[in-house]
């Protein structure tokens, strides 16, 4: 197994920032506008991009997680899932949900967290912020908005983002080549 590194600190914070200005843009004065990292690691991405919105426009925009394990079409043919926590302390009917992740692949994950969203509120909009976009691996017609990053990929590569949050000891993205 090879792995080579993609990006680490400090072009993934410059990124961050990136994607944070381009939804300034977008957003403005985030009204109506909520944050849903996926679990697992959506979720660190999510905190990310609140926390540096909010040292940029003073808006403490809410953030939910969502996991949509049980959502998925294939979750039954994969080894036992072990889920995580769904925590949305808030209604999503007629908000702007951003929906964050930290990898696209084949989109499955997104339209379960789709489905899954429903029990929350009919959104007014929904737009999908990845850190990065493995371009050539989906299985569904999912475009994300906003793109930390896109990278080439093949079936047997995996993209692993470590994030300090999870115990690893830098912010780190690697392309794993079985």
């Amino acid at each position: 197994m090879q792995r080579k590194l993609i990006l680490s600190s400090p072009l993934l914070e410059i990124t961050i920032s990136r994607l944070c200005q381009e939804l300034i843009e977008n957003h403005q004065d985030f009204t109506d506008s909520v944050i849903i990292g996926l679990q697992p690691r959506g979720i660190f991405f999510a905190k990310r991009i609140q926390e540096e919105l909010l040292s940029i426009t003073g808006k403490n925009i809410p953030l939910g997680q969502l996991d949509a394990t049980f959502y998925r079409d294939d979750f039954r043919r994969r080894e036992p899932l072990k889920p995580n926590a769904t925590k949305v302390p808030f209604l999503i009917e007629n908000k702007k949900v951003i929906l964050v992740d930290d990898v696209l692949a084949t989109g499955r994950m997104v339209r379960a967290a789709l489905d899954a969203m429903t029990a929350f509120g009919r959104p007014d909009k929904v737009e999908l912020c990845v850190l990065v976009d493995r371009i050539y691996n989906r299985d569904l017609p999912v475009k994300p908005d906003y793109v930390g990053k896109k990278v080439n990929t093949i079936d047997t590569e995996k993209v692993l983002v470590e994030w300090k949050e999870q115990g690893h000891e830098a912010d780190r993205i690697w392309l794993i080549t079985k």
